[in-house]
């Protein structure tokens, strides 16, 4: 049987999956609240997840699928236009158009911590 690649191997990788879902899962209750977690923690720990995840997948169909090369990693422009993107439309455009969506600031900071975590940690040549 075949490894996983190393990108989606990665413990922060793998630690961010696993908090994503149980965070989607408590947000549709069908987890019970969170215990001793602070409500700011828990507020915006999804939107700081949502980039170092994404981005991971990204850099790895990129090796895969494209480049084809494991020393290949995400220029920078491209780690801040996503950020961009994901603020521009989750906090500005999407609000306008949905009742159930909600603009907040702070998501666009949280965003921006989640681009700074996969540039610094997750954003590095696969080893061989």
């Amino acid at each position: 049987m075949k490894r996983w690649p190393a990108e989606l191997r990665h413990p922060l990788f793998l630690v961010g999956t696993v908090l994503y879902l149980v965070s989607a899962a408590h947000k549709r209750q069908w987890l019970g609240p969170w215990p001793l977690w602070p409500h700011a923690f828990t507020a915006y720990l999804a939107d700081t997840l949502t980039l170092p995840l994404e981005l991971t997948l990204l850099l790895w169909l990129m090796r895969r699928f494209y480049f084809r090369n494991p020393a290949f990693v995400l220029p920078t422009s491209w780690i801040f236009s996503t950020w961009v993107v994901m603020a521009v439309w989750f906090e500005g455009i999407l609000p306008r158009f949905d009742s159930r969506a909600t603009a907040d600031p702070l998501d666009v900071v949280a965003y921006a911590v989640g681009g700074l975590i996969f540039w610094h940690w997750l954003n590095r040549p696969a080893a061989h």
